[in-house]
């Protein structure tokens, strides 16, 4: 598709804002907000900014960072790659700072989009990067689409994008997926919208498989979908809720850990068709769990006294923890309960934060919040905002009400800080503070509110290195490595086939079973990503298998298995060119089920995951 001539009113707006410093008129308040923020930072929308994107090994520990995420927008990402390439145009996952993770779509443009660097390991936040589509998203949290001339530097002028955030149940920010093309191309920022529908919805049924959950809506069609309202509870407590029910709700993310089931709903007054009433005397329908009769007019329990559907869940895993990694187990229970502060240390994927959750729920706070915090996910720019909460205006774009902050929602609990050693430097002084003081102070002024909680950290990094070199505040490291544990590497492990197995166990598979010599190749690969990869690997041979099937060598992947790839001779060639015909009519099914593979599987008339194999198998 041809780049079409820039809007003279954004032509005009550019002149009025940069030529003459006059306020322009035809902006989104969003744009003309990003690029008074581009002014302020002394950014010359003449020159070319410098995007360099990360080397291999830095791009690898992205994408192990942020696994997870990846996985779980994997199904999106195969979606919207086919409409990626309809228009010419790339789409593409970022995490919380704005660095590319994945870009599919076009590969006509993939080339020119090289040319801005936009491309996997390039960062694209706004404070770098200028007035975009994935930056500005980022910083406003909220969609955004950014056309040709809007972006603040000239040579993204030949761009038009259209991007989302992706936030996780807790209100945490967790990335964006962008659509990117020419100039003039339009975007579709309802087709990202429901992908990252889809997304966080995927987040919340593993985050919360072992939760109660609510899910809701005010119009019945939509129970079921990607836009149904969904919270879930700890006992009677609100633990995590979706936007949706934030909306229908009209609550903030502050209401999470500070509201009840009662303080949301009419426990005395139930419809008889099942629905319930708000606490604002709204009516909404619930989605009833299968063959659970609903009794007219019986009352509400909180959702630790009932049953709650909670629908199709992904598999989870747990690490294995070795002999001498059980005895620390028991020694960091009693530490915590002493207030002593804990440092894990290991390499990524080795079960840092499951260690941490484990320490939680056998100590004596098991009961009050565990708050998890990723230091190195969350963008410089907010990471005091997420932390230390702030006051109503503290700064453009902050919420009405402020934010909490997330030391406070650790209240009474423990605040795990994951990758300490990623955590800027100017906010390890407001940290060692809070260490010491047992008290915050938001952002925006305001009284300091005393704190009480259990600290623990991790890092797969040398602390004791940054701290030498100044790279890490020495007596923040003192502070928080009272007590250090050292979780091993998968590979050094005694018993890799009783790891193998621990890993097995705890996920949901409907009657399989690994074969022996899928075992004996899991034993003899040296797991870089630890406990992780295993976990990953495992999870996508349940995807690609059917219940009962005894799982053999071959769902391992090639990595896995050691294999070399080589290049297909003629015939493979052939073959692979019919493959991709059949995978494109099954991700346009796919489109065309809103991304519900159940659905396009039962369209197309295979099995779920045959569609998986074939249609979701590979890269876009």
């Amino acid at each position: 598709m041809e780049p079409q001539a820039p809007r003279r009113d954004v032509l005009k707006a550019r002149r009025d804002f940069f030529d003459r410093g006059a306020e322009p008129e035809g902006l989104s308040p969003e744009i003309l907000r990003s690029w008074l923020r581009c002014a302020e930072r002394g950014f010359d929308s003449h020159a070319r900014p410098l995007i360099e994107p990360v080397g291999s090994s830095a791009l690898r520990d992205l994408h192990e960072r942020n696994d997870e995420l990846i996985r779980q927008s994997r199904p999106e990402l195969e979606t919207l790659a086919g409409a990626a390439r309809d228009t010419a145009s790339l789409v593409i996952l970022t995490d919380a700072s704005g660095y590319v993770l994945d870009a599919f779509g076009d590969p006509g443009f993939a080339g020119k989009a090289a040319g801005v660097a936009l491309r996997p390991g390039a960062k694209w936040a706004e404070a770098s990067t200028g007035t975009n589509a994935i930056g500005t998203a980022l910083v406003e949290r909220r969609p955004i689409e950014v056309r040709g001339a809007e972006h603040y530097f000239e040579p993204h002028r030949i761009l038009t994008c259209a991007a989302a955030p992706i936030f996780d149940p807790r209100g945490g920010l967790r990335g964006a997926l962008d659509l990117s093309g020419h100039a003039g191309a339009p975007q579709s920022l309802a087709l990202i919208r429901m992908g990252v529908d889809q997304i966080e919805r995927r987040m919340f049924a593993e985050a919360f498989r072992a939760k109660d959950i609510v899910r809701f809506h005010a119009d019945p069609a939509l129970l079921g979908t990607a836009q149904e309202a969904m919270l879930a509870f700890e006992g009677a407590r609100l633990v995590a809720a979706n936007r949706y029910a934030l909306r229908l709700l009209d609550l903030d993310w502050n209401a999470l850990g500070a509201r009840s089931f009662g303080d949301l709903f009419d426990g005395r007054r139930r419809l008889d068709d099942g629905r319930l009433v708000t606490r604002s005397g709204a009516t909404v329908h619930v989605e009833t769990p299968p063959r659970q009769t609903v009794v007219p007019g019986a009352s509400i329990a909180p959702p630790s006294q009932r049953n709650v559907a909670q629908g199709p869940v992904a598999p989870a895993a747990r690490p294995y923890f070795d002999a001498g990694t059980s005895a620390n187990l028991k020694r960091a229970i009693k530490l915590v309960d002493g207030d002593v502060p804990i440092l894990i240390q290991g390499e990524t994927g080795s079960g840092k934060e499951m260690f941490a959750r484990a320490v939680h729920t056998a100590s004596s706070r098991a009961e009050k919040p565990f708050v998890a915090v990723n230091c190195a996910a969350i963008p410089e720019s907010l990471i005091e905002a997420e932390l230390f909460g702030y006051e109503p205006g503290a700064f453009t774009g902050a919420r009405k009400s402020g934010s909490k902050g997330l030391l406070r929602e650790a209240e009474g609990g423990v605040l795990f800080l994951d990758e300490i050693g990623d955590m800027p430097l100017v906010l390890q002084a407001r940290l060692l503070r809070v260490v010491q003081d047992r008290s915050v102070t938001p952002l925006g002024g305001g009284r300091p509110t005393p704190l009480d909680l259990r600290l623990i950290c991790a890092t797969h990094r040398d602390l004791t290195a940054l701290s030498a070199s100044e790279a890490f505040r020495a007596d923040l490291y003192f502070r928080l490595a009272q007590f250090t544990f050292a979780l091993p590497p998968f590979r050094a492990l005694n018993d890799t086939a009783a790891a193998i197995d621990a890993l097995w166990s705890g996920l949901r598979r409907e009657g399989r079973s690994l074969a022996p010599e899928t075992v004996d190749a899991m034993r003899r690969h040296s797991w870089p990503g630890n406990h992780r990869e295993l976990a990953g690997v495992m999870k996508a041979m349940i995807a690609l298998s059917e219940p009962g099937e005894t799982l053999g060598p071959e769902l391992l992947p090639a990595s896995v298995l050691g294999v070399p790839p080589r290049r297909p001779d003629a015939a493979e060639r052939a073959e692979g060119d019919l493959a991709a015909l059949t995978r494109g009519a099954m991700l346009a099914a796919i489109e065309a089920c809103d991304g519900n593979v159940s659905a396009a599987s039962k369209r197309l008339g295979v099995s779920r995951s045959t569609l998986y194999r074939k249609a979701l198998g590979g890269r876009g």
